[in-house]
This record gives structure tokens, sequence and C-alpha cells, in this order.
């Protein structure tokens, strides 16, 4: 029940991925992204552990396809799973179990790879693919938004979508944004909203965190030590 496109930005090395699904917490069980290594999603009849298995072995110098067919050939109970990869390197793969969930089908090209199973249309991912294809330059999380919009735009799946996410990893080893909307009546178009809000502030985040004594917005980088408390007014 489930619609996903990993992602890389051929400018920026930066990676991510997006999904929607009438299931709860669907980014937290499917998604996972790696700075530096690459972006993930392991869904229908989910097995979350096959996320980090995919990008440990694309950090240890798999390409995306090697590292999936790799996963297909040792896991058992493999033919329930769908798995999309990209690489650092923007080499993709996608891979569709012949026990998915209902009608099935994945795409990929190079710096992405889209899938979804019981969808509304076996077109789904293609139009992912394309939406996520379409504007080069923009910011990942704009075309991976897009991504996200097309696919319910052309059908989704058969279920009306109440969860959706969005993650990405940048240069910092956090997922630099990871936003999650659930039990929501429009998860994709709120998702949406989300990022508009957190784009121009996530970079913030990060000099917060790797130069903290930096000054910003026009504060002092130190501030002055606080004066101790006295007993008289």
């Amino acid at each position: 029940m489930t619609f996903s496109l990993a992602g890389r930005c051929g400018h920026t090395g930066a990676v991510g991925a997006v999904i929607a699904s009438a299931s709860m917490a669907v980014a937290g069980r499917c998604l996972a992204v790696r700075a530096g290594v690459g972006a993930v999603a392991s869904q229908s009849t989910t097995d979350p552990r096959l996320r980090e298995e995919l990008l440990t072995a694309m950090a240890a110098g798999r390409p995306a396809a090697d590292a999936v067919t790799g996963l297909v050939s040792r896991t058992g109970d493999v033919s329930y799973r769908q798995l999309v990869a990209v690489d650092a390197a923007g080499g993709a793969a996608a891979w569709s179990g012949d026990r998915a969930l209902g009608l099935a089908a994945d795409v990929r090209a190079a710096d992405a790879a889209a899938a979804g199973n019981l969808l509304a249309d076996r077109d789904v991912p293609a139009a992912m693919l394309a939406a996520f294809g379409q504007r080069p330059d923009d910011s990942l999380g704009d075309r991976l938004i897009a991504a996200l919009r097309a696919g319910l735009n052309a059908g989704g799946e058969i279920s009306p979508v109440r969860s959706a996410g969005l993650l990405i990893a940048t240069s910092v080893p956090w997922p630099v944004t990871d936003l999650r909307v659930d039990g929501d009546d429009d998860p994709v178009g709120q998702l949406a909203r989300l990022w508009q809000e957190w784009q121009p502030q996530a970079e913030s985040y990060v000099a917060r965190a790797l130069h903290p004594a930096e000054p910003e917005t026009g504060r002092p980088a130190t501030e002055p030590p606080a004066r101790p408390a006295t007993g008289g007014p």
C-alpha cells in the first residue's frame, strides 16, 4: 500500500527518498538514508531490516544494483518485498517480488528509482520518475515532493493515502530533513507545506550543530557570562 522514490542530486550529492501510503508511519518503517552512501526504501509487507543491509552494502562500495541483487539472492521471504535504492554515484535499482502486494511496479533511471504496490495504476512509479527528472536544477526536496505529487495524481494506490514522509541526507552524518505526516486526509499536501516551511531553516540547524560559537542573525559569537545572583535588591 505504498509508492516511493529514492533520488540523488547530481549538483550537491545529496540523497533522499519520499513515500506515501494508506498505512501509518510509512516513512519510519520504509525509508533510510546515509550521507555519502545513498537512499533506500524497503516496502510491501515491509521488513525494515533490509534498509540497513542495503546501505551497508553500498557503504562498502557496492553499486545500488549489486546491493539489491545481492540482498535478493540471500534473503528469505524476499518474494513479498519491494526494494528501491540509489547510491552516491547516482546508480539506481528497484526490485519487486512476485508476491508483492496487489498491482506492483518499479522503474529506474540515472539518479532515481521508484516503486509501488497495491497501485491504482501501473504507471504511478513512471509518473514519479518523470516528475523527478523534469527540473534537475531544483533542490532535491522540491524534486522529491514533485515526484510524490505526480504519483498521487497518476492514481496513487487503491486505498486513500493517509501517511507520507520525506528524508534527505547531505554532507553531515544525520538526516538534515526528516518530515512525516500520519493520519491526515491530505498527507502529501501537508508534507509539501511542511517542506516549504522547513527548507529555509534546514541549513541553519546544520550550522548550529557544527559551529555553535559562530554568530548568527546578529547574535554575538559568545554570550557574556551570567552575573551571579545576590541577596540584595
